[in-house]
């Protein structure tokens, strides 16, 4: 094992290897850590000066034979890290950045995942359950150069206790994303909601326009060839910025793109004040000359700009603005929104004949171009429109308005979305089954606007499943509110994570809270696809939508329930 002599003290009681974030910061061909061992090199300088000595010439002989022996395997060893937590759509994506830096790469998590499946065939070496052989080869001899851990892993967790004990340098996501991307023109989209679909938008859109960029987002992207990642040699470096646990704090973003904000991850945000502490923060990590892109439409985002209203009116001249208060000096701002009140906005949206929407881009009032998307919702009109207007910051230097428009307008169209977010899973006769992330109120109610775009005269049914037992026992009234756009609503057990000790909520309390569309309680994932199966089997040509809701594993629900029906009704 290779031991550092010297780990400076940082946040999270986190040893800190300098070399190896050097590696990550870099990320450019590895050498192997090679040690000079003085006692050694002094044998063998004196069984060259004595070799009449027998017992010095034959010591000398057997050090310096050991010393070749290490030499050429350090030459062929590869920096080995470990990623704790690896089955998360943040940690794979990180993992699989680091095989493409010449790592050796492995990792573990308590189950599997289908983000564990590109880091299989990408040859990462990977573990289901947490233990201390994870981290150790040659009968204990080998660990990793470093272990990376999600914010999701406890502190008390088996490997990294032993990581700690062995003095290897323990690093949590947010430094070793901040080392990964400081030499990068880093654009980082943050917000409650929107960020992974925003992040993917702009980072598929650069890509197509011929931008040799990087980008990390937290999930799966159909059209991206290793799912959550792009692996370019340009200066671009597209990443979702996540807020929980403080992860984007350790960024130097040039550009920040601020999609909305409200409460959510309740377990570690007390209230909407700490949230918004959080982003203000976030804000003064702008660089200088740097840009900040917020949606001018929503009161949580906007409040970050401490500007005053007057009925809806910006209190400024422009949207585009220099703000003093940065740490690192000024950046400027660009508003975007529906609203004609920001720099970038849309206008007469409606839905088009592909189940997403059109409409209208407009800058400072002035319409532009007609945009279509694939993908529904007024949500995603504003993720589009946030895309848009950083493409504007990034090129409008070097290209003309109106040929970055049309290319945009092209891209834009092509998208097809993320995994999990309105993501068909299969249609048979009358019933067409769907899947999103949405765990928020906020998200329910906007995928079920979608859900009401794209099949305006279809029976809506939602299974939902809560994500977390803080967040539905702090939000219990508003998921009730937004599920009550629903034609019928199942809601199932609690999906729990992070969480230790006891509630006085669950699901049950949930359904029975939903006042208007009638709403039933079911635990089990096996019993509600079995229910519905029968159900749907009665008359399968009846138009029904049957959407899947949350961010635990809710997503088994629609393949296993589109076999059933597949083998009741085809047989």
């Amino acid at each position: 094992m290779i031991k550092t002599p010297a780990m400076s003290s940082v946040p999270d009681s986190c040893c800190f290897q300098t070399n190896i974030l050097e590696k990550v910061k870099t990320h450019f061909n590895l050498t192997h850590l090679r040690r000079k061992n003085t006692a050694l090199e002094k044998c063998i300088l004196a069984s060259k000066e004595n070799r009449r000595i027998s017992l010095l010439t034959t010591r000398a002989s057997k050090r310096e034979q050991d010393c070749k022996l290490v030499h050429v395997k350090d030459q062929n060893q590869k920096d080995w890290i470990h990623f704790v937590g690896v089955g998360g759509c943040g940690l794979s994506a990180l993992a699989l950045l680091a095989v493409k830096q010449g790592f050796e790469v492995s990792g573990s998590d308590i189950k599997w995942s289908s983000f564990m499946d590109g880091l299989q065939r990408a040859g990462v070496r990977l573990h289901v359950g947490h233990s201390m052989l994870n981290i150790q080869r040659q009968n204990g001899s080998r660990f990793p150069n470093a272990i990376v851990v999600s914010s999701a892993i406890p502190q008390d967790n088996v490997e990294i206790l032993h990581a700690k004990s062995n003095g290897i340098p323990v690093y949590k996501r947010d430094y070793w994303l901040a080392k990964l991307t400081e030499n990068h023109k880093l654009i980082a989209v943050a917000g409650t909601h929107g960020k992974s679909t925003t992040a993917g938008l702009l980072a598929y859109v650069l890509k197509a326009m011929g931008d040799y960029l990087k980008a990390v987002v937290g999930a799966h992207v159909p059209q991206f060839p290793e799912g959550n990642i792009i692996w370019g040699d340009g200066q671009h470096f597209v990443l979702e910025a996540d807020e929980y646990d403080g992860c984007f704090l350790g960024l130097l973003p040039y550009i920040a793109v601020i999609t909305n904000m409200e409460w959510e991850h309740v377990d570690f945000f007390q209230d909407e004040e700490a949230v918004e502490t959080f982003y203000r923060r976030f804000l003064k990590r702008i660089r200088k000359g740097g840009h900040l892109i917020i949606c001018g439409d929503n009161l949580g985002a906007y409040s970050l700009l401490d500007y005053t209203r007057e009925g809806s009116k910006l209190q400024h001249e422009s949207s585009t603005m220099p703000v003093p208060g940065s740490d690192l000096d000024g950046y400027s701002i660009t508003t975007y929104g529906i609203s004609s009140t920001n720099e970038w906005h849309a206008s007469s949206i409606r839905p088009n004949s592909q189940g997403g929407s059109d409409y209208v881009l407009c800058h400072r009032g002035q319409p532009l171009a007609e945009i279509s998307l694939q993908i529904p919702g007024v949500h995603n009109v504003l993720n589009s429109i946030a895309v848009i207007a950083t493409v504007m910051v990034l090129f409008h230097n070097q290209r003309q308005i109106h040929e970055l428009i049309d290319s945009l307008k092209l891209h834009l169209l092509d998208f097809i979305g993320l995994s999990r977010r309105f993501e068909m899973i299969g249609n048979i006769h009358g019933c067409h089954i769907y899947d999103d992330y949405a765990h928020h109120p906020t998200e329910v109610y906007a995928v079920l606007q979608a859900a009401h775009q794209r099949f305006p005269l279809k029976r809506l049914l939602v299974v939902f499943q809560p994500h977390t037992y803080s967040r539905l026992a702090a939000l219990k009234d508003d998921f009730a509110a937004a599920l009550s756009y629903a034609d019928h609503v199942v809601v199932t057990a609690v999906y729990s994570v992070r969480e230790e000790g006891s509630w006085n909520v669950c699901g049950k309390d949930l359904a029975t809270s939903i006042i208007g569309p009638p709403s039933e309680y079911i635990p089990s994932l096996d019993d509600v696809v079995d229910k519905l199966a029968i159900e749907i089997s009665k008359d399968p040509l009846r138009q029904i939508v049957i959407l899947t809701l949350g961010g635990g594993d809710i997503n088994t629900v629609g393949p296993k329930l589109l076999h059933d029906l597949h083998k009741r009704l085809t047989a």
